[in-house]
């Protein structure tokens, strides 16, 4: 996406008309909202951070000097108030499970980290990435890249989503975090190992909504309802992981995927499990509830999003939480009719 340098509407905007400013920037929130989501790894951090980004970027407007693109000067601002608010976060306290759980395969120090939902995706089909991009914008959004970045450096994640996912140049990037083209490419060869070393599977996923992919989440639903932990196991690869932000443990392989699942579902004795499906991050997503026939209520869970490679499951990763669900758009209140036609 381009914007043209001298035109009507960027004149009228540095002379304080706000109705130009949201003409031109409107087109380009969406993948500012999704830049900072990357970043943080958090959607309301995210929405946050692009109303910040919008009020500076409408306060300096009248210092824009147009040496770069107008969308490369809202990144340089959005990244650097990501930037700064990474420095400044307290570290939120860790969740822990109010049930006995197996060891996990390794604990990792993740601040936080949520699923996005795929319709707040609608600006991705017309946002081509620069000539450096080295990662396609399906790998770019999905749940498990989100996770990884989440991994790095602060500075290392600038960079990384800077130049291998938005594909601005070494010198572009440099210019927007205020540092050399050395720096950056240092930053970048370190980003790239973190990340290469969290990716496993690297098959293709089946194409959305595609008959591969609706027959394995057919086989994956069929299990999950009738608490077939085998069943699930026998879905996902070896080296596919399970994870429930923003808990730090991390499961990883059939054994020790299915022992968490065991333990999860030991926790439903006389509740039936219910799926409502969804996307997430590009990624098919179910919104869980626990269904108490007896009693005829409905809880809401969260939402569990499924990354798929070949025709395999590579990863499962829980987000625990009626505002998971909320952020769908999915039920929260067990008296909802939904639920309720569910729960008799």
């Amino acid at each position: 996406m381009t914007t043209l340098m001298n035109t009507p509407l960027l004149e009228r905007a540095s002379h304080g008309d706000e109705a130009a400013f949201a003409e031109l920037t409107d087109p380009l929130r969406g993948e500012l909202e999704f830049h900072c989501y990357r970043m943080l790894g958090s959607r309301d951090d995210a929405e946050d951070m692009l109303q910040e980004t919008m009020l500076a970027a409408w306060r300096s407007f009248g210092g824009f000097e147009r040496r770069s693109s107008l969308r490369t000067w809202l990144y340089r601002i959005a990244t650097n108030r990501c930037l700064n608010a990474l420095r400044d976060a307290t570290r939120r306290p860790p969740i822990t499970a109010r049930f006995p759980i197996p060891e996990p395969t390794r604990r990792k120090d993740i601040t936080w980290l949520e699923p996005y939902p795929e319709d707040r995706l609608d600006w991705l089909a017309d946002c081509a990435p620069g000539p450096a991009a080295r990662y396609e914008a399906r790998e770019a959004v999905e749940i498990t890249f989100i996770a990884a970045l989440q991994h790095l450096s602060g500075r290392q994640r600038a960079v990384l989503v800077l130049r291998d996912v938005l594909g601005f140049h070494a010198d572009e990037t440099a210019a927007m975090l205020d540092t050399s083209v050395d720096a950056v490419k240092s930053a970048l060869k370190r980003g790239r190992a973190a990340l290469d070393g969290e990716r496993t599977d690297t098959l293709r996923p089946p194409a959305p909504r595609s008959d591969d992919e609706r027959e394995l989440l057919a086989r994956f639903v069929e299990a999950f309802l009738a608490d077939d932990v085998d069943g699930i196991v026998a879905l996902v690869t070896e080296h596919a992981w399970f994870r429930m932000p923003p808990a730090e443990v991390e499961y990883q392989g059939p054994s020790q995927i299915g022992a968490m699942l065991r333990a999860i579902a030991a926790q439903r004795v006389g509740q039936a499990p219910l799926l409502i499906e969804t996307r997430a991050n590009g990624q098919p997503a179910y919104g869980t509830y626990r269904i108490d026939r007896a009693r005829g209520v409905a809880a809401p869970v969260g939402v569990l999003l499924l990354s798929l490679t070949g025709r395999q499951i590579a990863a499962l990763t829980w987000f625990v939480g009626p505002e998971q669900l909320a952020a769908f758009g999915l039920p929260t209140d067990p008296s909802d009719p939904q639920l309720v036609s569910e729960a008799v």
